[in-house]
């Protein structure tokens, strides 16, 4: 059987790799793909506190977070359409359209 260290350091894995890819990244796509990872990261450790703690709170609030990942993921991609029509490129530094 696995331990519970071994899902947390996993987590921890995952999570890192997430911030990394935001924080070095410049393409939006790239950007939104780091953010599902974190946020499948605290999944991971949820589920993990869940099975460990043998309660199904952990698991209940993972579908929650899932259908808010979901949400936004396709509310992301709307603004990325949006904003590849006006100006084609999908790097951060390029796009200005919200400045003066």
């Amino acid at each position: 059987m696995v331990s519970l260290n071994s899902y947390i350091v996993l987590s921890m894995i995952v999570f890192t790799i997430g911030v990394f890819g935001f924080l070095t990244r410049r393409n939006i796509i790239i950007m939104f793909i780091s953010v599902e990872l974190m946020l499948n990261a605290v999944n991971i450790s949820l589920v993990a506190f869940s099975f460990y703690l043998q309660d199904l709170r952990g698991h209940i609030l993972v579908f929650f977070i899932i259908s808010v990942a979901a949400a936004e993921a396709a509310i992301g991609l709307a603004i990325l359409i949006a904003f590849f029509r006006n100006k084609p490129t999908v790097n951060i530094d390029e796009i200005n359209i919200m400045k003066w």
